[in-house]
């Protein structure tokens, strides 16, 4: 088990280490398709995605420009779950998402064509630590008696 938690972790790492590599600018190459890759144990990561609205401009605009650009029909990629997608008032969207880290660009790709200039954007790469943490309350519960 310490295994798959060190390669889940190693993989939110790098995934996060090479998101902000990249820097501020966009990306102008078209990502390489990723194929039917899908989330496993070893794999997943959680990248939770704010949403931030333009509040200088109403809703109304905000959301002709979303449909002009294709929002919605892009977001999220085919194959990427959506674990929630809440509006938090004075914020926008807050979005979780779980996906294989392979397929980190592909979904940074889609928000950078479609969601820009309606919301700016802000990124945090997660991982399940839930399974972990509820061994380690058990295994200190049980010393404790």
């Amino acid at each position: 088990m310490q295994g798959k938690f060190r390669s889940l972790l190693m993989s939110a790492l790098l995934a996060s280490a090479a998101f902000h590599a990249g820097g501020a600018m966009a990306q102008s190459v078209a990502a390489p398709a990723a194929g039917n890759a899908a989330a496993t144990p070893d794999n997943a990561l959680l990248l939770t995605v704010f949403l931030k609205h333009d509040q200088s401009r109403p809703l109304g605009e905000l959301n002709a420009q979303l449909a002009k650009q294709g929002f919605y029909k892009a977001f999220p990629p085919a194959g990427i779950e959506v674990v929630s997608w809440y509006v938090t008032m004075g914020i926008g969207q807050v979005i979780t998402l779980r996906l294989p880290a392979s397929r980190l660009r592909e979904v940074n790709r889609v928000l950078e064509d479609t969601a820009w200039g309606s919301y700016r954007t802000e990124f945090y790469p997660s991982y399940d630590y839930k399974a972990v943490a509820l061994a380690e309350h058990n295994k200190a519960q049980q010393a404790a008696q």
